[in-house]
């Protein structure tokens, strides 16, 4: 599920950013460490790092849903799980650049548009078993990130600090199967018994 997310960001990206950036750069999910870019992304690149994966808990639900079948039969399914995924977004042009620096805000910018344009990734990108989901799958930019310290992360992953972006996007994942009820109650059978009443 979280490949399908990987592939939908993408999709997202390839179909909004401007068409001659589109055929200019590598869109990667490679760690942005002191080893980037690896010798599968040639530079330019924009780079998506997923640093953190959990459970949404202010969307966490206890309740059981009832779903019948054609014939009535009843299945309890739990309430599915939401999950946070945030990514860190860094852009990255050629060494040899003169302007590396305003290449790479740039290109961050227009990243910056087409995620920001978006509360929800829009149906027609979605991937893989996020294909349908309900509800819409949430997006945020420019929210707090999940990392406590940047000066830290880029000093953990042997790298220069560079500009990035927050992004996150909570998904659905359904991770128990449901569990029968039983048959319908098709009758109830009351009983009389010396004045009272006795019910099945």
């Amino acid at each position: 599920m979280i490949a399908d997310l990987d592939r939908t960001l993408e999709e997202l990206l390839r179909q909004e950013l401007p068409p001659a950036l589109v055929d200019q750069v590598t869109i990667s999910f490679a760690t942005p460490d002191d080893q980037f870019p690896p010798s599968s992304v040639v530079l330019p690149a924009i780079d998506l790092f997923l640093y953190d994966v959990r459970e949404n808990l202010e969307l966490r639900s206890a309740e059981w849903l009832l779903e019948r079948d054609a014939e009535g039969a009843a299945r309890k399914i739990p309430a599915p799980v939401r999950v946070d995924c945030s990514y860190l977004i860094t852009a990255w042009s050629a060494e040899s650049s003169t302007s590396r620096a305003q290449d790479e805000h740039s290109l961050l910018s227009e990243v910056l548009l087409v995620f920001a344009r978006h509360s929800t990734l829009p149906a027609g990108v979605l991937q893989g078993q996020l294909a349908g989901q309900e509800p819409p799958l949430p997006s945020s930019t420019l929210q707090p990130g999940r990392l406590q310290s940047m000066a830290e992360f880029w000093q953990a992953l042997g790298g220069k600090p560079k500009a990035a972006l927050n992004y996150t996007v909570t998904i659905t994942v359904e991770p128990r199967e449901p569990v029968e009820a039983g048959p319908p109650v098709l009758e109830k059978i009351l009983r009389l018994r010396q004045g009272t009443e006795e019910e099945e």
